[in-house]
């Protein structure tokens, strides 16, 4: 009952505090006004008095016949004193009309300062919001001051580690510099051998004794060519051990199939509601997967004659998906989205049936690791895990250094895992071992990775708006592909090899698709039909993905449409 009479009491504290504080000016004149008030009625009741007295008086005059001289006085007196009274009366209610006046006017100025009291209290309520806003809005930058000075901390790290890296590759650069001249000092020791050996054998010719100069001219000549066509074949074996490898045949021999190149639309539509992040096609069938930034992986069957039609719709996800996988049987679908985690649904029936949670930042990229059961993840926390689907687990954590946008697996065994970065980094992984086992450097960030079908060649996306072609077996980059109209649209754009390895494709920023040869690096063919139906503006087009009997090209962009390109 105490807590229930509080606030009654807190009403009668507040309303007194409030006559305390408005009364207090207007006391002296209260007072006054009620004094008189007191007076007037004082007269009042004295006048009554003697208008009762005065008629009596006067009755008791006429009876008695005017009588004597005393009582007319008296009369009189009081009829001075009526006059008197009924003066002091007309005073008192002057006074009190002047009263009344300044209490209206007092009234006024109250209700006046009431008014600006209310304005104040309102503008001190917007001054508390403005404040608190403002608070939070401290906190926000606060809390951004935090995050940048943690990210700058990170790029400090890594700037530490190129330095050592570049310290490291200085100082192996110096060590072949100083083999090099070691190796030219020999090779000039042994050329002063040889001109040495040269006089001597000459010298032994002229002790034996020649028949004639021209014999002791021809056999110099013989000799000095014999050496010379020697050194030549030394110096073309040592060119062949030491020259750069490059592709000067298709990279995949004895293939079945052979793409063929597009140049018409077989179908177009829109995949989703807003943006689609990534494309994928089964690997043993015409469906095809797409992910979009409406939370959604969306199957399609592509007929032969390039249409499509709606097969599902593989809900769970609760922010956009990034990237999309098949495994080698094309029964489970993998998609990897920015609520950081990654999830598997199956293609039969179409239900979710694991959820990948772990990382801390959003998940760019997800691949079966092998084998259905185990899953790799790339994340924008620096981090890869590998995930074991039988038990629901996470196996190991790989710690990158940098945000992985994408990764792609290099053996049917799972074991080598490579992974493209941040900070113009590719990485590559054994899963048995806890660091990067290798790793090469490029000329800007890494967007996408893709792996010919023989596992020999690795396609890479970089954000300078090439492609690069590195030959796994050396670590070495073979190629470049580049363009004057190409331009990479975004950190995440996906390039593609074609089936057979002879082609390479990539979406621009303006809204073309872009596709090269890999044995020439010229450019093939350029597809422009992304974005809307007008001159002004085309789509950015962020992943592409080639059928795996090299029919059709699927691609798509930012503006939610995709496209499969195809010549039947």
């Amino acid at each position: 009952m105490a807590g229930d009479d509080s606030w009654r009491n807190n009403i009668f504290n507040q309303l007194q505090e409030r006559n305390r504080q408005q009364a207090h000016c207007f006391q002296d004149l209260i007072l006054l006004h009620n004094k008189i008030f007191e007076n007037a009625n004082t007269l009042k009741y004295e006048n009554i008095q003697l208008s009762i007295q005065n008629e009596k008086l006067r009755l008791s005059g006429g009876t008695a016949g005017n009588g004597s001289t005393g009582d007319a006085e008296k009369i009189q007196h009081l009829e001075q004193k009526l006059l008197a009274q009924q003066e002091e009366l007309t005073e008192l209610h002057r006074r009190k009309g002047e009263n009344s006046q300044q209490i209206i006017d007092l009234n006024i100025k109250l209700q006046e300062k009431e008014k600006q009291l209310q304005a104040r209290e309102v503008s001190l309520a917007d001054s508390k919001t403005i404040n608190m806003s403002l608070k939070a809005e401290i906190n926000m930058l606060t809390n951004n001051i935090r995050e940048l000075e943690q990210l700058n901390q990170v790029l400090r790290d890594e700037h530490q580690a190129l330095q050592l890296a570049f310290a490291s590759l200085e100082e192996k650069l110096r060590n072949s510099q100083d083999e090099n001249r070691q190796l030219l000092e020999r090779l000039i020791r042994y050329k002063a051998k040889d001109a040495d050996k040269m006089n001597e054998e000459n010298e032994n010719f002229v002790n034996e004794g020649a028949t004639s100069p021209t014999a002791f001219l021809i056999q110099t000549l013989g000799i000095f060519g014999k050496r010379q066509q020697k050194m030549q074949k030394e110096l073309e074996e040592a060119a062949k051990d030491t020259r750069n490898i490059s592709p000067d045949r298709p990279l995949q021999e004895g293939g079945t199939s052979f793409t063929i190149l597009p140049t018409k639309i077989s179908s177009v539509f829109d995949a989703h509601d807003g943006e689609v992040n990534a494309v994928q096609w089964s690997p043993v069938d015409r469906l095809l997967a797409t992910g979009g930034a409406d939370r959604k992986v969306k199957l399609w069957n592509v007929s032969k004659g390039g249409s499509h039609e709606s097969k599902g719709v593989l809900e769970g996800s609760n922010a956009a998906v990034t990237s999309v996988d098949f495994d080698s049987t094309g029964s489970y679908v993998l998609g990897a989205s920015n609520d950081m985690a990654s999830r598997v649904w199956t293609v039969s029936d179409q239900r979710l049936k694991h959820t990948l949670t772990g990382h801390s930042g959003k998940v760019m990229a997800a691949k079966f690791l092998g084998e259905p059961t185990k899953v790799v993840s790339g994340s924008h926390d620096r981090t890869l895990k590998i995930w074991d689907l039988r038990n629901r687990s996470l196996v190991n954590t790989k710690f990158a250094g940098s945000c992985c946008n994408d990764l792609v697996i290099s053996d049917s065994a799972g074991s080598t895992i490579i992974s493209g970065h941040f900070d113009k980094k590719i990485r590559f992984w054994d899963i048995r071992t806890p660091n990067c086992i290798n790793d090469v450097a490029l000329q800007g960030k890494v967007t996408s990775l893709d792996l010919s079908r023989d596992a020999n060649y690795l396609l890479s996306c970089v954000r300078d708006d090439t492609l690069k072609l590195l030959d796994l077996r050396k670590h070495q980059i073979i190629g470049t592909f580049y363009s004057d109209g190409f331009k990479v649209g975004c950190d995440y754009t996906r390039a593609a090899f074609s089936p057979d390895g002879q082609y390479v494709a990539c979406g621009s920023a303006d809204g073309s698709v872009y596709i090269w040869n890999v044995t020439t690096k010229k450019e093939e063919v350029v597809l422009k039909d992304h974005g809307s139906s007008g001159v002004f503006f085309r789509s950015a087009v962020t992943a592409v993905a080639w059928n795996p009997y090299g029919t059709y090209l699927a691609s798509v962009d930012r503006t939610k449409r995709a496209i499969i390109w195809g010549d039947v």
